[in-house]
């Protein structure tokens, strides 16, 4: 085989070799990225249900100085009964004592309904806290294992970069030139082989001349159709 064919194609099984790195990175995290994500959207939560719980407490204090307000309005309103000359002035103040009654057991209503409220949000964020102390722990033992498997994909990586470095190093200019062009747009299949006359980069069957050329493998041949380069694998060569 062309010397200078051989080494393109040794370089697209290299270049193949370091693309793959990066799906083993991504599946390697996605574990951790995945927990993270779980305890990010659980301090979300606390984060909500805490604000939650300020904006009801708020509406409590509001009610308890409403009400305080209506108990001392009652005990004026005790104070005064006792200065009532005319029957008009006595039902005026009893309208009035029966409109802020009704208003002081809305008040110790609604006071009683946030007081549960804010203690079964209490409730679940100390849930959540204790589910989020869960995940930190989880995350710290899933951190190391991650760690230790991208450090074995990085000891991986600088082998393959190496022998890329050392191939490159010895190629010819015009031909890696030649080669990063059809790479640039074929990426992991810029060297395909020919099987049963047909280019597996296109799938589109080559002509005898063409596939002659390749059998020969003497010259760089590109697929006619789609462009890329084509060889003939060893099994089909020694047949």
């Amino acid at each position: 085989m062309n010397k200078h064919l051989e080494q393109l194609i040794d370089l697209s099984l290299i270049d193949k070799e370091i693309d793959a790195f990066e799906p083993q990175i991504e599946e390697a995290n996605l574990q951790y990225d995945a927990l993270l994500a779980t305890k990010n959207a659980v301090v979300n939560e606390i984060a909500t249900l805490s604000n939650e719980i300020k904006d009801e407490q708020i509406k409590k204090q509001k009610n308890e100085l409403h009400l305080a307000e209506l108990s001392a309005k009652l005990e004026d309103n005790s104070r005064k009964s006792a200065e009532i000359k005319t029957e008009r002035e006595m039902k005026s103040l009893q309208l009035e004592e029966e409109i802020a009654k009704e208003q002081v057991s809305f008040a110790n209503e609604e006071i009683a309904r946030l007081e549960k409220l804010i203690d079964h949000k209490k409730g679940k964020i100390e849930e959540l806290e204790a589910k989020a102390g869960e995940i930190e722990t989880n995350l710290t033992g899933v951190k190391a294992d991650v760690d230790q498997k991208l450090a074995h994909i990085d000891e991986a990586r600088k082998i393959v970069f190496a022998k890329k470095e050392i191939l490159v190093g010895a190629m010819n200019q015009k031909g890696l030139s030649f080669y990063q062009k059809i790479r640039r747009w074929a990426k992991n299949t810029t060297a395909v082989p020919v099987r049963n006359q047909a280019c597996m980069g296109c799938y589109m069957a080559i002509s005898d001349k063409v596939y002659s050329e390749v059998i020969k493998g003497e010259e760089i041949v590109t697929c006619p159709h789609c462009g890329r380069l084509l060889y003939l694998e060893p099994s089909d060569m020694s047949a």
